[in-house]
């Protein structure tokens, strides 16, 4: 609207419907409302506990004047493809609820998205709560970018559930280089079974193969080509900083300016 790109007749503000600015918990499912801001998430002591890494990440979203007025169902319902918060929760297996007069329904964030500002919302629904299940523990987890302009070049978000010292199960995104974040299941298929310590000190071949599954698009942020070594790049950034936390090791200090969460 502020372009002059659409022109709409009325305007409902949904901030007073009562019950969708609260977080709440049931069943190990973790729910925020769709009024629920950025600040809200960042500074809330239950998303803090039970996911830790959701809470860092939102407190890097753009700044604080943005984050207390920007939702994170309002986030995913524009659909920017440069999005923190789509990736992780994406990474995070995360659901829409969307509701309507004719009931309501769920999906998945990976399938509401449905391109560059795109979603498979109905012209009749409101989103009303995006849910998620945190990484089960013991799991280690890493979120990092990397920008140059307002919005972020890239974002990874890792998580590795740990078996004593080996990886039980995986979790790997990435976002903002293409129109939808991504799950890369063949790397994560990579990382299962192998030990903590090979994958913080051999993440080359896992960087590779998520460079190759990402679908890029040339923009201001940087080329295809580009957009590719920076995925291998910080895909292995990511997989050392989240094993090195399983492993109860220091981040290491080149890494710390890019660790966000």
């Amino acid at each position: 609207m502020k372009e002059g790109l659409l022109r709409v007749r009325h305007l409902v503000d949904v901030k007073r419907i009562a019950g969708l600015d609260a977080i709440t918990t049931e069943d190990g499912w973790l729910s925020l409302g769709a009024t629920v801001t950025h600040r809200t998430v960042e500074r809330s002591p239950l998303v803090r506990e039970r996911c830790p890494t959701l809470a860092s990440a939102a407190q890097h979203v753009a700044n604080v004047r943005v984050r207390n007025v920007g939702t994170i169902a309002g986030n995913l319902a524009f659909a920017d493809p440069h999005s923190d918060v789509a990736t992780l929760l994406v990474a995070l297996e995360g659901v829409v609820r969307l509701a309507s007069r004719r009931g309501s329904r769920e999906m998945p964030v990976a399938s509401f998205l449905r391109g560059a500002y795109e979603t498979a919302r109905e012209p009749d629904e409101i989103l009303t709560a995006v849910r998620f299940r945190p990484w089960p523990a013991p799991a280690a987890s890493a979120y990092v970018k990397f920008g140059v302009h307002e919005r972020p070049t890239l974002g990874v978000a890792v998580a590795l559930v740990r078996d004593g010292q080996t990886v039980r199960e995986a979790r790997l995104a990435v976002g903002c280089v293409g129109p939808t974040p991504l799950r890369i299941t063949a790397a994560e298929e990579r990382l299962r079974g192998r030990s903590l310590a090979d994958v913080f000190d051999d993440p080359v071949e896992v960087g590779a193969l998520a460079a190759q599954q990402v679908d890029p698009v040339t923009d201001l942020h940087g080329s295809e080509d580009y957009k590719r070594e920076m995925v291998a790049v910080f895909v292995r950034r990511a997989l050392r900083i989240a094993a090195a936390r399983a492993l109860g090791r220091q981040v290491e200090e080149r890494y710390r300016h890019a660790v966000v969460a």
